[in-house]
């Protein structure tokens, strides 16, 4: 089968232009001064144009996993404009996270969260949307309404236990759900899929937000080289990848 360039020529611009803009940004200092913001992940800020560098460059990752499914998507049909879409998601992960570690700035951090509430929301529209198997209307208001009740969530400004603020307990919850889905479908038995890539998926995650979690205060070095923060990134950034094989793998059972 001829290979369709759609899907990278697509996300490889997503890459080119969201990588620029965020380069220009931290040059030009327009997300702002900094603030702290994105300091408790461990690593120390140095007196340089990006503050946290193993923090800001390992999100490199996101772009490559973004990039690895859209050309994967390019010599299949099964997923079609689901797959371009997903792999821009993916790709926008890295310089929304790395605007963040870059400048400790308030609008970075915004910018870090959104981009998270993205990727969760696509996950949980997506597995709403064949467990309840329905069409492009009904992933669209999904994902807005995933984006809309992390962003609300947020608001609330207390402190949260293991997770810390409330944004990051709205992008689990739309995670968790997802999983329940995804078991559910697999449960319904209507579709066959190489599971082995969802459970491969979901472990790097756990792992990842062990590192996450243990890295913000006994692990921590805050000058090393090495940064769990930075490891949480590759790990994710492999969770997304495993996940799109997942999806890529699912048709209807004999």
């Amino acid at each position: 089968m001829r290979r369709n360039l759609t899907p990278i020529v697509i996300t490889a611009a997503t890459a080119v232009v969201s990588c620029a803009l965020l380069a220009l940004a931290v040059w030009q200092g327009w997300l702002g001064p900094d603030v702290g913001r994105g300091a408790n992940f461990c690593e120390a800020a140095r007196d340089a144009l990006v503050r946290q560098p193993a923090n800001t460059f390992s999100n490199a990752g996101f772009v490559a996993a973004g990039l690895l499914i859209a050309w994967h998507a390019g010599a299949r049909a099964r997923l079609g404009r689901m797959a371009t879409f997903y792999a821009c998601v993916v790709v926008l992960l890295g310089p929304a996270s790395a605007a963040m570690h870059a400048t400790q700035s308030a609008n970075g951090g915004h910018l870090d969260m959104l981009s998270m509430y993205l990727v969760a929301s696509f996950i949980f529209a997506y597995a709403a949307k064949r467990w309840f198997r329905g069409g492009w209307p009904l992933f669209a208001a999904l994902f807005v309404v995933g984006i809309a009740f992390c962003e609300l969530a947020g608001l609330w400004s207390n402190n949260i236990p293991i997770v810390g603020y409330s944004g990051n307990a709205a992008f689990g919850l739309l995670l968790l759900a997802a999983t329940v889905l995804e078991a559910l479908i697999m449960r319904r038995g209507e579709t066959s899929s190489a599971r082995g890539f969802a459970f491969a998926s979901l472990g790097a995650l756990l792992v990842a937000f062990a590192i996450w979690n243990a890295t913000k205060d006994w692990l921590c070095a805050p000058h090393s080289f090495v940064q769990g923060h930075a490891i949480w990134h590759l790990l994710c950034a492999l969770a997304a990848y495993l996940l799109y094989h997942y999806y890529d793998s699912e048709k209807a059972a004999a």
